[in-house]
């Protein structure tokens, strides 16, 4: 007779928003599946795959700091869990090391936000190049409800105001890529800080590859009657662009990400997606995982 799965403890999720809702929900069903008996038998066990975290990389020194730090908070989320980092540029351990020293099943996890070349060809790639593991490429971490609340709350420890007036406006400063779906990603990330923010407009803009740059954002707002602007940053850690687009701002600029507890807690969910995806030949399903939240 096979068991039944405990309930989901409500009093654990009641805190959270949608998206963190959604984030908490795939933890239990994860963790409570695995014990399970089917037929009176306990199936043994077996490691879960290894998260690996993908950050960019930075000649900035406060960069590799700031991520470790958000793989703590990712780790303490979620005891157990191998949790390691990998670059793909400019800092160590480099992607390519961190895999070489891997065995078994593994996720990567981009920690950027959206599906440029990146996410799409680099991941896959190194991927490819360590056949010893069993892997696959999570969504990167924007769009969701979980970034917007992760920006909101750095928005806010800024000096962003909690109820906007009508000439307050935000510009969302991303890296920028050539590739047009990584546009619609900060599009749409645009979009859910905007209905978090309660309808303030918020502009996207890029540092590098694609327009308008912060600074043409800011005067396309000022021309529609905004004068209090905040620059908010789809930026993991400090580096060239998050200082760039910052010093751009003619009103409060938001501290990169960092380790903000919903970011750690988007970071589990973009993970937790990728293995319940499905198998198959479909190679955009294996690559960005994706499960409407």
């Amino acid at each position: 007779m096979t068991a039944p799965i405990p309930h989901l403890p409500s009093a654990s999720l009641a805190p959270l928003g949608t998206g963190g809702l959604a984030a908490e929900i795939t933890a239990q069903l994860s963790t409570q599946l695995r014990r399970v008996r089917l037929h009176g038998f306990r199936a043994p066990e077996t490691p879960a795959p290894t998260l690996v975290a993908v950050a960019h990389g930075s000649r900035d020194p406060r960069a590799l700091p700031t991520v470790r730090a958000l793989l703590d908070r990712v780790r303490a989320l979620r005891p157990g869990l191998d949790v390691r980092l990998g670059h793909i540029e400019l800092n160590r351990p480099l992607l390519a090391d961190t895999l070489d020293g891997l065995g078994g099943a593994a996720v990567l996890v981009p920690l950027l936000f959206g599906r440029g070349h990146h996410v799409t060809h680099d991941l896959p790639a190194a991927l490819a190049a360590a056949p010893q593991l069993t892997g696959r490429v999570a969504a990167p971490l924007g769009p969701h409800p979980l970034l917007a609340e992760a920006l909101h709350g750095r928005l806010l420890a800024a000096g962003f105001p909690e109820a906007p007036c009508p000439r307050t406006a935000v510009v969302l400063a991303a890296a920028g890529s050539r590739a047009p779906r990584s546009a619609q990603d900060t599009e749409r990330t645009a979009h859910l800080l905007s209905a978090r923010l309660g309808g303030t407009p918020v502009l996207p803009a890029y540092a590098s590859a694609a327009a308008p740059t912060v600074a043409d954002a800011v005067r396309a707002l000022t021309a529609r009657g905004h004068d209090r602007i905040a620059v908010a940053g789809c930026f993991t850690a400090p580096g060239r662009f998050a200082t760039q687009c910052a010093a751009a701002a003619p009103g409060p600029a938001a501290e990169p990400l960092g380790d903000h507890p919903a970011l750690a807690r988007l970071v589990l969910h973009r993970y937790d997606q990728a293995l319940l995806a499905p198998t198959g030949s479909d190679a955009e399903a294996r690559r960005a995982a994706t499960v409407a939240v």
